[in-house]
């Protein structure tokens, strides 16, 4: 059974058995407008929880993206780097940014359930 959990830079994880899969929410990539770049991170390469992972560029604005749990980088989206649009039109499906291989679940009890995310965006 997967969970998504999400952080209050507005990054999301979906974890399934020992592999978590990332990227950034609906809500961020609004936000950002319309995504002209992605650099995800490479593959081996390890990461702490709130390390920075991936860089996002639109049109408005560059952003880091962060790790929202730490592991090491197993697989990194390279579609992103032909069609970096995919982010917006589904950021939390085929916009995926990479996936890590978890190194410690506790990490997850420190970020949002949907719920408590949801609220947290309706407060900005």
């Amino acid at each position: 059974m997967s969970e998504t959990r999400y952080t209050d830079q507005h990054e999301w994880v979906r974890v399934e058995g020992d592999e978590a899969t990332v990227g950034i929410t609906k809500y961020a990539a609004e936000q950002l407008g319309d995504v002209v770049f992605v650099e995800v991170p490479e593959t081996g390469r390890a990461l702490a929880q709130g390390g920075e992972a991936a860089v996002v560029e639109s049109v408005k604005a560059a952003s880091e993206v962060y790790a929202p749990i730490g592991g090491e980088v197993t697989a990194a989206n390279a579609d992103l780097a032909g069609d970096p649009a995919k982010v917006n039109g589904d950021p939390e499906g085929e916009g995926w940014f990479f996936k890590l291989r978890v190194t410690d679940k506790a990490q997850l009890e420190k970020l949002m359930t949907a719920d408590q995310y949801a609220e947290f965006v309706k407060g900005l």
